[in-house]
């Protein structure tokens, strides 16, 4: 009757490490998804910031290189 008691305690210990194991993993991949998506929203922001500067800085030179024409009496 003893290890009738003992097996079903092992049972349940086993059973309940399991589920422990299983929530554990779940809340790990929950983290490395959420790090993921907050790395791949960093990564976007320096893309777009970056693509601003560029769209930015040929703008400017367009127009410098716009007014030296007009000075030179190149362009209109």
């Amino acid at each position: 009757m003893a290890s009738k008691g003992l097996q079903d305690l092992k049972q349940q210990v086993e059973a309940a490490t399991q589920e422990a194991v299983t929530a554990a993993g779940a809340t790990a991949q929950q983290m490395v998804d959420q790090a993921t998506e907050a790395g791949q929203k960093a990564i976007d922001q320096v893309a777009k910031s970056t693509q601003e500067t560029i769209n930015e800085t040929a703008n400017q030179a367009s127009e410098a290189f716009s007014g030296f024409g007009k000075k030179l009496g190149l362009l209109k």
